[in-house]
């Protein structure tokens, strides 16, 4: 599905040349994404994007920032169609392993450590790394009130789920777990 209807003619440069960029990236990973390819897919000079973006490494971290807010939005969703600490965190992990699967070029980004440096994150990117670590605190934080997760470490509880999760979301990506598993293996975890 085409995230833009036509080809950039004014307006908003940087979000036609994001835009085109995107669509890319649902077919090509990041590393064979080129400022030239974009610019021809927005319908403007190969120089244009340069006006943006410094260079493809900007572009890059900026669809980094541009993936994680569409990972948070959709776990947010998610959260709010359910009721109940473990339907919502099912739901929340779900939206993630979902989100992994429909868009994997720019879940991979999200995680490159080139484009989105561990423990140096833009500020951009590190405002959407806190939301996404408030949401699962605060879930964990209500699960840990359940009898059967009381007493447990609230930090190390939700740096568990994740990475479970995370690791999970590659699995089906990559083929070695199928789709459908994930919403089975994420109601074992938490039931």
């Amino acid at each position: 599905m085409s995230r833009s209807s036509a080809r950039y003619h004014h307006g908003d440069l940087q979000n036609a040349l994001e835009e085109a960029a995107l669509e890319l990236l649902e077919t090509v990973p990041a590393g064979r994404i080129s400022l030239r390819e974009v610019a021809r897919r927005a319908g403007v000079s190969h120089n244009a994007p340069y006006h943006h973006f410094g260079d493809r490494a900007a572009l890059l971290k900026a669809l980094g920032v541009r993936a994680m807010g569409d990972l948070v939005a959709a776990q947010e969703e998610a959260l709010a169609a359910e009721e109940g600490v473990v339907a919502r965190l099912t739901a929340m992990f779900g939206a993630y392993v979902e989100y992994a699967c429909a868009h994997p070029q720019a879940f991979a980004l999200i995680f490159d450590p080139e484009y989105c440096v561990p423990g140096s994150p833009s500020e951009e990117m590190a405002a959407l790394i806190s939301r996404n670590e408030e949401l699962l605190a605060s879930e964990v934080a209500d699960l840990v009130r359940l009898p059967r997760f009381e007493g447990r470490d609230p930090e190390a509880l939700a740096a568990g789920l994740w990475a479970t999760v995370h690791g999970m979301s590659q699995l089906v990506v990559l083929g070695h777990l199928p789709r459908t598993a994930s919403r089975h293996a994420l109601t074992a975890l938490l039931a």
